[in-house]
């Protein structure tokens, strides 16, 4: 019925980080408590806001509140790490938390990360290819040979073949990589003809079709549920803006990039408002109508540093009137 999804920004004109680690651990083993589908993490580096760097560190945290609770990495910048760190980080998440944590794999778009890492942009594609490959060598355990050095990871996965890995961006390259790679595929947003793309890739790369999912470009998935909702935007909606227009600044920066599921080209929280697109502050009626018609509220509690006072707000009204009114 609904997702959490925590990239831990904190502008200055948000709460402190040292609020919003522990908050979003607290929300996390509440979510569980409540039926979420899954907790989300996300990955950035070198943002002024303090995006979350370390997303591993904080899955663990939410793994080592949480028993049942699905836990996604979502988007992992492949190409910016060595993938044999990458591949014991990961085995050792997967043996810890039971076999609950997949990952979408992306090769990342803002040029300031590559460089931060002393890696290439412009062959970032291939370098995802030799990455994946090697983490999923990584995972049998058996010793071999990476970039000239002698690799045995240990311990292997728990979850047989290694922990689920999907391909994730927006453009014609990323779903034909995924068909080629024998992935499924968790898009942003792009064109609908994707889909398309995948399916005909996978045919002509023999390989089987997985789970693929890409929402329409106006999905609400940064979502807040209020009981009065001209109030909230007041209030909320400056937050919903930082998030927006910091996406929007990284989307217009030259670099080459997909379409992404948090884009928004507003510039005031009325404008934001108006777009009716990915940021959205719901009604208590019209939170349970969504959910009826199928669709997961997708929570961002912690947007844009808002502080944790004002996002357990929405959590208590999503616990108390939503779920209620959608069970059964």
């Amino acid at each position: 019925m609904f997702t959490l999804r925590f990239d831990m920004r904190a502008p200055k004109s948000g709460a402190p980080t040292r609020d919003l680690y522990p908050a979003a651990l607290d929300m996390a083993a509440w979510g569980e408590a409540q039926g979420c589908l899954m907790a989300i993490v996300s990955e950035h580096h070198g943002s002024p806001d303090g995006y979350l760097s370390a997303p591993f560190v904080l899955a663990s945290g939410i793994a080592g509140r949480t028993t049942t609770l699905g836990i996604q990495v979502a988007a992992l910048l492949v190409p910016l790490h060595d993938p044999i760190d990458l591949a014991e980080q990961m085995a050792v998440l997967d043996v810890m938390s039971g076999g609950r944590v997949s990952y979408v794999c992306a090769i990342g778009y803002r040029a300031e990360e590559y460089a931060m890492f002393g890696r290439e942009m412009k062959t970032r594609g291939k370098r995802m290819d030799a990455c994946l490959e090697a983490i999923k060598r990584a995972w049998t355990g058996e010793p071999f040979e990476y970039e000239g050095r002698p690799v045995k990871v240990t311990p292997t996965p728990l979850t047989p073949a290694g922990p689920n890995l999907f391909m994730g961006g927006g453009s014609t390259a990323a779903v034909r990589r995924a068909a080629r790679l024998g992935m499924g595929m968790i898009g942003q947003g792009g064109p609908p003809e994707l889909e398309q793309i995948y399916r005909d890739a996978c045919k002509e790369f023999g390989t089987t079709p997985g789970f693929f999912i890409n929402p329409a470009p106006d999905t609400a998935t940064s979502v807040y549920v209020a009981e009065d909702v001209d109030a909230a935007w007041q209030e909320i909606g400056p937050y919903m803006l930082h998030d927006a227009a910091t996406y929007g600044g990284w989307m217009d920066s030259g670099s080459d990039h997909a379409s992404t599921a948090s884009g928004s080209e507003a510039r005031t929280v009325d404008q934001l408002r108006a777009e009716n697109g990915n940021y959205r502050i719901f009604g208590v009626d019209e939170a349970v109508a969504h959910v009826k018609g199928g669709m997961p509220l997708m929570l961002q509690p912690l947007v844009g540093g808002l502080p944790p006072e004002l996002a357990w707000r929405s959590l208590e009204l999503v616990a108390e009137k939503v779920l209620p009114a959608t069970r059964g």
